[in-house]
């Protein structure tokens, strides 16, 4: 049974930083693509960050330069590093992990089977 668990979110100032946690177990790993989405209130949720099955990364124009994906394979633990955090980046995040193993998954939310239950990282000004 694959588990998906989030850790990391907090209260952070308008310029500061929060590095993001998720855990998982059930599945290879190193075999799917993972992602990091985050829901805003009154919104749908949006790929924020995505780590695709053949290596690459794929970021939203709205967090590149600032938010750093990144993984640990011998602890199948997928980060987000997330610097210079702005106010409309108050959501909560979730952690997924992809459909099917060995595919070039879009960081879109259809393409994800497994979510966390997110957690919430709020940004003062």
């Amino acid at each position: 049974e694959v588990h998906v668990v989030e850790s990391g979110g907090g209260l952070a100032q308008a310029g500061g930083s929060l590095r993001l946690s998720c855990a998982a177990s059930g599945f290879s790993f190193d075999d799917y693509s993972l992602g990091w989405f985050r829901r805003a209130p009154g919104t749908q949720r949006e790929g924020v960050s995505c780590l695709i099955s053949d290596g690459s990364t794929a970021y939203a124009d709205s967090v590149k330069g600032r938010f750093t994906i990144s993984s640990d394979n011998a602890k199948s633990t997928l980060y987000l590093q997330m610097d210079n955090l702005k106010a409309e980046d108050k959501a909560v995040y979730y952690c997924a992990v992809a459909r099917n193993p060995y595919t070039n998954y879009e960081c879109r939310p259809p393409s994800y089977r497994y979510w966390g239950k997110g957690t919430q990282v709020t940004v003062s000004s």
